[in-house]
Protein backbone atom coordinates (compact mmCIF):
# COMPACT_ATOMS: atom_id res chain seq x y z
CA UNK A 1 0.00 0.00 0.00
CA UNK A 2 1.37 3.35 -0.97
CA UNK A 3 2.52 5.59 1.88
CA UNK A 4 1.87 8.93 1.73
CA UNK A 5 4.06 11.04 3.20
CA UNK A 6 4.53 14.45 4.24
CA UNK A 7 8.19 16.18 4.97
CA UNK A 8 8.37 19.40 6.02
CA UNK A 9 11.92 20.86 5.64
CA UNK A 10 13.86 20.70 2.74
CA UNK A 11 17.46 20.97 4.37
CA UNK A 12 19.78 18.18 4.57
CA UNK A 13 17.74 15.57 6.94
CA UNK A 14 14.89 16.41 4.99
CA UNK A 15 15.83 16.42 1.44
CA UNK A 16 17.67 13.02 2.54
CA UNK A 17 14.18 11.73 4.02
CA UNK A 18 12.29 12.54 0.41
CA UNK A 19 14.64 10.67 -1.86
CA UNK A 20 14.71 7.66 0.74
CA UNK A 21 10.67 7.90 1.00
CA UNK A 22 10.11 8.19 -2.73
CA UNK A 23 12.82 5.61 -3.21
CA UNK A 24 10.68 3.08 -1.35
CA UNK A 25 7.83 3.67 -2.89
CA UNK A 26 6.26 6.19 -1.11
CA UNK A 27 4.22 9.41 -2.42
CA UNK A 28 5.97 12.69 -1.23
CA UNK A 29 5.39 16.02 -0.42
CA UNK A 30 8.38 17.94 0.67
CA UNK A 31 7.06 21.27 2.14
CA UNK A 32 10.33 24.26 2.29
CA UNK A 33 9.85 27.52 3.65
CA UNK A 34 11.86 28.97 1.18
CA UNK A 35 11.55 29.38 -2.29
CA UNK A 36 14.83 27.04 -3.18
CA UNK A 37 15.96 24.09 -1.41
CA UNK A 38 19.05 23.31 0.78
CA UNK A 39 20.11 26.92 1.67
CA UNK A 40 21.54 25.97 5.03
CA UNK A 41 23.35 23.31 3.37
CA UNK A 42 24.65 25.94 0.48
CA UNK A 43 26.67 27.58 3.30
CA UNK A 44 28.08 24.35 5.04
CA UNK A 45 32.24 23.95 5.50
CA UNK A 46 32.20 27.86 3.75
CA UNK A 47 30.42 27.40 1.38
CA UNK A 48 32.41 23.83 0.08
CA UNK A 49 29.67 21.18 2.07
CA UNK A 50 31.61 19.31 4.51
CA UNK A 51 29.13 16.37 4.19
CA UNK A 52 30.49 13.81 6.63
CA UNK A 53 33.28 12.66 8.28
CA UNK A 54 34.98 9.70 7.22
CA UNK A 55 34.85 7.67 10.29
CA UNK A 56 33.27 4.36 11.92
CA UNK A 57 29.97 4.54 14.13
CA UNK A 58 31.65 5.06 17.24
CA UNK A 59 33.70 7.65 16.12
CA UNK A 60 31.23 9.42 14.76
CA UNK A 61 29.30 8.97 18.54
CA UNK A 62 32.84 9.87 19.97
CA UNK A 63 32.43 13.23 18.30
CA UNK A 64 28.61 13.84 19.34
CA UNK A 65 28.52 15.24 23.06
CA UNK A 66 24.92 16.51 22.18
CA UNK A 67 23.17 12.72 22.74
CA UNK A 68 25.65 10.98 20.35
CA UNK A 69 24.49 7.41 21.66
CA UNK A 70 20.88 7.88 20.55
CA UNK A 71 21.85 7.72 17.41
CA UNK A 72 24.12 4.46 17.47
CA UNK A 73 21.43 2.42 15.60
CA UNK A 74 20.76 5.16 12.80
CA UNK A 75 24.72 5.30 11.96
CA UNK A 76 25.25 1.64 12.13
CA UNK A 77 22.60 1.14 9.45
CA UNK A 78 23.77 4.72 7.45
CA UNK A 79 27.29 5.86 8.28
CA UNK A 80 29.63 7.82 6.63
CA UNK A 81 30.39 5.23 4.11
CA UNK A 82 26.91 4.31 3.46
CA UNK A 83 26.06 7.79 2.68
CA UNK A 84 29.41 8.56 0.55
CA UNK A 85 28.51 5.74 -1.26
CA UNK A 86 24.51 7.20 -2.03
CA UNK A 87 26.24 10.23 -2.84
CA UNK A 88 28.68 9.40 -5.36
CA UNK A 89 26.31 6.84 -6.87
CA UNK A 90 22.81 8.34 -6.59
CA UNK A 91 23.53 11.61 -6.92
CA UNK A 92 26.76 11.22 -9.10
CA UNK A 93 28.41 13.80 -6.49
CA UNK A 94 31.98 12.60 -6.40
CA UNK A 95 33.65 13.21 -3.03
CA UNK A 96 37.35 13.36 -1.65
CA UNK A 97 38.68 13.34 1.67
CA UNK A 98 40.87 15.51 3.55
CA UNK A 99 42.85 16.43 6.73
CA UNK A 100 40.49 15.40 9.59
CA UNK A 101 38.60 12.73 7.97
CA UNK A 102 36.34 15.53 6.47
CA UNK A 103 34.48 14.70 3.30
CA UNK A 104 33.73 17.43 0.70
CA UNK A 105 32.42 17.46 -2.83
CA UNK A 106 35.67 16.61 -5.50
CA UNK A 107 34.38 20.37 -6.80
CA UNK A 108 34.44 22.29 -3.47
CA UNK A 109 31.01 23.91 -4.35
CA UNK A 110 28.26 22.90 -1.90
CA UNK A 111 26.10 24.29 -4.82
CA UNK A 112 26.57 20.90 -7.13
CA UNK A 113 25.43 18.60 -4.12
CA UNK A 114 22.11 20.98 -3.91
CA UNK A 115 21.70 20.87 -7.47
CA UNK A 116 21.74 16.98 -7.42
CA UNK A 117 19.93 16.53 -4.66
CA UNK A 118 17.06 18.65 -6.03
CA UNK A 119 17.21 16.70 -9.74
CA UNK A 120 17.08 13.29 -7.60
CA UNK A 121 14.18 14.08 -5.69
CA UNK A 122 12.45 15.05 -8.72
CA UNK A 123 13.37 12.50 -10.65
CA UNK A 124 11.98 10.17 -8.34
CA UNK A 125 8.24 12.27 -8.36
CA UNK A 126 8.59 14.05 -5.05
CA UNK A 127 5.99 17.05 -5.33
CA UNK A 128 7.87 19.97 -3.95
CA UNK A 129 6.03 22.90 -2.33
CA UNK A 130 8.26 25.68 -1.65
CA UNK A 131 7.81 29.46 -0.04
CA UNK A 132 5.12 27.64 2.32
CA UNK A 133 5.60 28.03 6.34
CA UNK A 134 3.73 25.19 8.41
CA UNK A 135 1.53 26.37 11.11
CA UNK A 136 0.39 23.20 12.78
CA UNK A 137 1.05 19.35 13.09
CA UNK A 138 -2.84 17.59 12.42
CA UNK A 139 -3.41 15.18 15.24
CA UNK A 140 -6.20 12.34 14.96
CA UNK A 141 -6.73 9.74 17.82
CA UNK A 142 -3.10 10.34 18.47
CA UNK A 143 -1.76 9.67 15.33
CA UNK A 144 -0.45 12.51 12.49
CA UNK A 145 -2.64 12.79 9.52
CA UNK A 146 -1.13 16.14 8.25
CA UNK A 147 -0.13 19.56 8.17
CA UNK A 148 -1.65 23.28 7.77
CA UNK A 149 0.21 26.20 6.38
CA UNK A 150 -0.06 29.80 7.78
CA UNK A 151 -2.62 30.33 4.88
CA UNK A 152 -5.07 27.82 6.24
CA UNK A 153 -4.15 24.99 3.46
CA UNK A 154 -4.31 21.04 4.52
CA UNK A 155 -2.10 18.56 3.71
CA UNK A 156 -3.15 15.69 4.81
CA UNK A 157 -0.74 12.52 4.98
CA UNK A 158 0.11 9.21 6.49
CA UNK A 159 3.26 10.12 7.58
CA UNK A 160 4.76 13.44 8.80
CA UNK A 161 8.47 14.13 9.03
CA UNK A 162 9.44 17.26 11.04
CA UNK A 163 12.73 18.63 8.96
CA UNK A 164 12.33 22.32 9.97
CA UNK A 165 16.10 22.42 11.10
CA UNK A 166 17.36 24.32 14.48
CA UNK A 167 17.54 28.23 15.35
CA UNK A 168 21.20 29.27 13.66
CA UNK A 169 21.39 30.54 10.78
CA UNK A 170 17.53 32.02 10.83
CA UNK A 171 18.56 33.81 7.59
CA UNK A 172 18.56 30.30 5.79
CA UNK A 173 15.06 29.32 6.61
CA UNK A 174 15.84 27.74 10.33
CA UNK A 175 13.81 29.82 13.02
CA UNK A 176 12.77 27.37 15.25
CA UNK A 177 9.46 26.48 14.36
CA UNK A 178 10.00 22.74 14.46
CA UNK A 179 9.87 23.29 18.22
CA UNK A 180 6.66 25.36 18.43
CA UNK A 181 5.19 22.31 16.41
CA UNK A 182 6.74 19.98 18.60
CA UNK A 183 5.65 21.56 21.56
CA UNK A 184 2.18 22.20 20.42
CA UNK A 185 1.70 17.93 20.14
CA UNK A 186 3.28 17.57 23.57
CA UNK A 187 6.59 16.90 23.04
CA UNK A 188 9.36 18.31 25.64
CA UNK A 189 11.68 20.91 24.69
CA UNK A 190 15.04 21.12 25.86
CA UNK A 191 16.54 25.11 25.83
CA UNK A 192 18.21 25.89 23.25
CA UNK A 193 21.38 27.20 22.44
CA UNK A 194 23.81 28.56 19.77
CA UNK A 195 26.52 25.94 19.38
CA UNK A 196 29.67 25.46 17.07
CA UNK A 197 29.74 29.81 17.38
CA UNK A 198 32.37 32.55 17.49
CA UNK A 199 33.39 33.16 21.47
CA UNK A 200 33.29 36.74 23.11
CA UNK A 201 36.23 37.84 25.49
CA UNK A 202 36.12 39.69 28.42
CA UNK A 203 39.64 41.17 27.52
CA UNK A 204 39.82 43.61 24.66
CA UNK A 205 43.32 42.76 23.13
CA UNK A 206 42.03 40.61 20.57
CA UNK A 207 40.60 43.71 19.20
CA UNK A 208 44.35 44.96 17.92
CA UNK A 209 44.76 42.30 16.00
CA UNK A 210 41.58 41.55 14.53
CA UNK A 211 41.72 39.18 11.41
CA UNK A 212 45.19 37.45 12.99
CA UNK A 213 44.93 33.65 12.19
CA UNK A 214 47.04 31.35 14.59
CA UNK A 215 48.30 28.43 12.55
CA UNK A 216 48.13 24.76 14.76
CA UNK A 217 48.10 26.14 18.11
CA UNK A 218 46.76 24.07 21.30
CA UNK A 219 43.26 25.72 22.38
CA UNK A 220 42.07 24.94 25.79
CA UNK A 221 39.03 25.66 27.96
CA UNK A 222 38.77 25.36 32.02
CA UNK A 223 36.05 25.51 33.99
CA UNK A 224 36.81 25.99 37.73
CA UNK A 225 40.57 24.85 37.42
CA UNK A 226 38.94 21.72 35.65
CA UNK A 227 39.55 20.88 32.09
CA UNK A 228 36.28 21.17 29.28
CA UNK A 229 37.53 20.32 26.10
CA UNK A 230 40.81 20.98 23.87
CA UNK A 231 41.53 20.93 19.98
CA UNK A 232 44.77 21.72 17.84
CA UNK A 233 44.05 23.67 14.55
CA UNK A 234 43.91 27.48 13.84
CA UNK A 235 42.68 29.79 15.72
CA UNK A 236 40.88 33.47 14.61
CA UNK A 237 40.97 36.53 16.48
CA UNK A 238 38.29 38.85 15.87
CA UNK A 239 36.73 42.60 17.01
CA UNK A 240 35.08 40.85 19.69
CA UNK A 241 36.96 38.16 20.73
CA UNK A 242 38.02 34.65 18.93
CA UNK A 243 36.90 32.43 16.30
CA UNK A 244 38.05 29.88 14.06
CA UNK A 245 37.85 26.09 13.88
CA UNK A 246 38.95 25.00 16.93
CA UNK A 247 36.98 27.70 18.72
CA UNK A 248 33.70 26.51 17.05
CA UNK A 249 34.63 22.83 18.65
CA UNK A 250 35.40 24.16 21.80
CA UNK A 251 31.83 26.53 21.84
CA UNK A 252 30.14 23.15 22.39
CA UNK A 253 31.64 22.68 25.47
CA UNK A 254 31.58 26.10 26.72
CA UNK A 255 28.51 27.82 25.70
CA UNK A 256 25.69 26.08 27.89
CA UNK A 257 28.25 27.39 31.05
CA UNK A 258 29.02 31.19 30.06
CA UNK A 259 25.14 31.32 29.31
CA UNK A 260 24.64 31.03 33.02
CA UNK A 261 28.37 32.16 34.25
CA UNK A 262 29.48 34.98 32.29
CA UNK A 263 33.62 35.04 32.63
CA UNK A 264 33.80 31.47 34.32
CA UNK A 265 35.60 29.86 31.39
CA UNK A 266 39.16 30.51 31.15
CA UNK A 267 40.41 29.72 27.18
CA UNK A 268 44.09 29.04 27.03
CA UNK A 269 46.18 28.94 23.71
CA UNK A 270 49.15 27.42 23.51
CA UNK A 271 51.23 29.31 20.71
CA UNK A 272 53.98 26.65 20.69
CA UNK A 273 52.50 23.32 21.31
CA UNK A 274 55.61 21.55 19.67
CA UNK A 275 57.71 22.75 22.61
CA UNK A 276 58.02 22.32 25.85
CA UNK A 277 58.51 25.07 28.52
CA UNK A 278 62.42 23.96 28.58
CA UNK A 279 62.25 23.72 25.03
CA UNK A 280 61.21 26.69 24.83
CA UNK A 281 63.12 28.70 27.52
CA UNK A 282 66.32 27.62 25.62
CA UNK A 283 64.59 28.70 21.90
CA UNK A 284 64.14 32.21 23.54
CA UNK A 285 68.02 32.47 25.14
CA UNK A 286 68.94 31.72 21.58
CA UNK A 287 67.16 34.24 19.92
CA UNK A 288 67.97 37.17 22.98
CA UNK A 289 71.91 36.25 22.84
CA UNK A 290 71.28 36.33 18.64
CA UNK A 291 70.12 39.59 19.47
CA UNK A 292 71.36 40.15 22.29
CA UNK A 293 72.25 44.42 21.01
CA UNK A 294 68.34 44.82 20.86
CA UNK A 295 65.84 46.30 22.82
CA UNK A 296 62.61 43.50 23.96
CA UNK A 297 60.24 45.05 21.21
CA UNK A 298 62.60 44.12 18.65
CA UNK A 299 63.72 40.61 19.44
CA UNK A 300 60.60 38.63 18.63
CA UNK A 301 59.88 38.65 15.07
CA UNK A 302 61.20 35.10 14.58
CA UNK A 303 58.89 33.70 17.35
CA UNK A 304 55.59 35.72 17.04
CA UNK A 305 53.19 37.48 14.39
CA UNK A 306 53.76 40.96 13.92
CA UNK A 307 50.87 41.95 14.88
CA UNK A 308 50.52 40.01 18.07
CA UNK A 309 54.30 41.11 19.43
CA UNK A 310 52.70 44.61 21.32
CA UNK A 311 50.11 42.71 22.82
CA UNK A 312 53.06 39.80 24.22
CA UNK A 313 55.44 42.27 25.40
CA UNK A 314 52.69 44.40 27.55
CA UNK A 315 50.72 41.00 28.94
CA UNK A 316 54.67 40.02 29.48
CA UNK A 317 55.18 43.44 32.08
CA UNK A 318 58.39 43.74 30.25
CA UNK A 319 59.94 47.11 29.84
CA UNK A 320 59.75 47.08 25.93
CA UNK A 321 62.91 49.21 25.62
CA UNK A 322 64.56 47.46 28.31
CA UNK A 323 67.73 45.44 26.32
CA UNK A 324 67.92 42.09 26.16
CA UNK A 325 70.56 40.78 27.68
CA UNK A 326 69.40 42.78 30.73
CA UNK A 327 65.95 40.61 30.45
CA UNK A 328 66.37 38.64 34.11
CA UNK A 329 65.50 34.97 34.70
CA UNK A 330 62.31 35.57 36.00
CA UNK A 331 60.91 37.87 33.67
CA UNK A 332 61.62 35.36 30.83
CA UNK A 333 59.88 32.90 32.73
CA UNK A 334 57.03 34.78 32.85
CA UNK A 335 57.32 35.28 29.25
CA UNK A 336 57.77 31.63 28.58
CA UNK A 337 54.68 30.79 30.40
CA UNK A 338 52.68 33.58 28.30
CA UNK A 339 53.76 31.79 25.16
CA UNK A 340 52.80 28.60 26.36
CA UNK A 341 49.37 29.62 28.43
CA UNK A 342 48.04 32.56 26.57
CA UNK A 343 44.74 33.03 28.65
CA UNK A 344 41.10 34.95 27.45
CA UNK A 345 38.13 35.07 29.48
CA UNK A 346 35.04 34.29 27.79
CA UNK A 347 31.90 36.59 28.59
CA UNK A 348 29.22 34.80 26.32
CA UNK A 349 28.79 33.35 23.04
CA UNK A 350 27.96 35.11 19.14
CA UNK A 351 24.13 35.35 18.48
CA UNK A 352 22.13 32.37 16.69
CA UNK A 353 22.60 34.36 13.75
CA UNK A 354 26.44 33.11 13.60
CA UNK A 355 25.99 29.49 14.92
CA UNK A 356 26.41 26.44 12.80
CA UNK A 357 24.25 24.70 14.86
CA UNK A 358 21.88 24.80 17.61
CA UNK A 359 22.16 22.90 20.96
CA UNK A 360 18.83 21.62 23.00
CA UNK A 361 15.65 20.37 20.71
CA UNK A 362 13.20 17.75 21.33
CA UNK A 363 14.08 15.38 23.82
CA UNK A 364 15.55 12.68 22.25
CA UNK A 365 13.63 10.28 25.14
CA UNK A 366 10.39 11.07 23.28
CA UNK A 367 11.72 9.81 20.31
CA UNK A 368 12.27 5.92 19.07
CA UNK A 369 15.92 5.32 17.93
CA UNK A 370 15.31 2.78 15.70
CA UNK A 371 12.52 5.13 13.71
CA UNK A 372 12.63 8.44 14.77
CA UNK A 373 9.19 8.21 15.27
CA UNK A 374 7.33 10.22 18.12
CA UNK A 375 6.64 8.22 21.40
CA UNK A 376 3.79 10.17 21.94
CA UNK A 377 2.19 10.80 18.52
CA UNK A 378 1.87 7.77 15.89
CA UNK A 379 3.43 8.47 12.64
CA UNK A 380 5.06 11.73 13.28
CA UNK A 381 8.97 11.66 12.58
CA UNK A 382 11.51 14.48 13.78
CA UNK A 383 14.68 14.51 11.90
CA UNK A 384 18.08 16.80 12.05
CA UNK A 385 18.43 19.65 14.16
CA UNK A 386 15.12 19.97 15.56
CA UNK A 387 16.34 17.23 18.06
CA UNK A 388 18.47 17.35 20.74
CA UNK A 389 21.44 15.81 19.07
CA UNK A 390 24.87 18.01 18.07
CA UNK A 391 28.46 17.16 16.98
CA UNK A 392 31.19 19.29 16.73
CA UNK A 393 32.98 20.92 13.35
CA UNK A 394 34.16 18.12 10.98
CA UNK A 395 30.69 16.54 9.01
CA UNK A 396 29.32 15.47 12.16
CA UNK A 397 26.27 17.66 12.11
CA UNK A 398 25.12 17.17 8.60
CA UNK A 399 26.10 13.00 8.96
CA UNK A 400 23.64 13.57 11.77
CA UNK A 401 21.08 15.29 9.63
CA UNK A 402 20.94 12.21 6.71
CA UNK A 403 21.19 9.44 8.95
CA UNK A 404 18.20 10.73 10.59
CA UNK A 405 16.34 11.81 7.80
CA UNK A 406 17.16 8.06 6.01
CA UNK A 407 15.85 6.08 9.73
CA UNK A 408 12.76 7.65 9.27
CA UNK A 409 11.95 7.76 5.65
CA UNK A 410 12.87 3.64 5.84
CA UNK A 411 10.51 3.37 9.13
CA UNK A 412 7.71 5.80 7.80
CA UNK A 413 7.72 3.66 4.10
CA UNK A 414 8.00 0.24 5.76
CA UNK A 415 4.41 -1.27 5.35
CA UNK A 416 5.47 -4.72 6.82
CA UNK A 417 4.82 -3.52 10.49
CA UNK A 418 8.41 -4.48 11.45
CA UNK A 419 10.64 -3.04 13.68
CA UNK A 420 13.79 -1.65 11.88
CA UNK A 421 16.95 -3.43 13.01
Amino acid sequence: MEQNIIIVGGGAAGLMAAYIAADNGGKVTLIERNRSLGRKLLITGAGRCNVTNASDANELIANIPGNGRFLYGAFRRFGSSELMQFIEENLGVPLKVERGKRVFPMSDRAQDLVTAFERAIRAKGVRVVSETRIQHILVEDGKAIGVTDTQGRVYRGDKVIIATGGASYPGTGSTGDGYRLAEEVGHTIQPIFPSLVPLETVEEWPKRVEGLTLNNVNVTCYYQGKKLHGEFGDLLFTGFGVSGPTVLSLSRSVVPIVLNAPGAVKLVIDLKPALSMEDLDRRIQRDFSKFTNKIFKNSLDELLPKSLIPVMIELSEIDPLKPVHQITKEERNRLVRLFKELALTISKPRSFFEAIVTGGGITVKEINPKTMESKLVKDLYFVGEVVDVDGYTGGFNLQIAFSMGYAAAKAATDVSGETLE
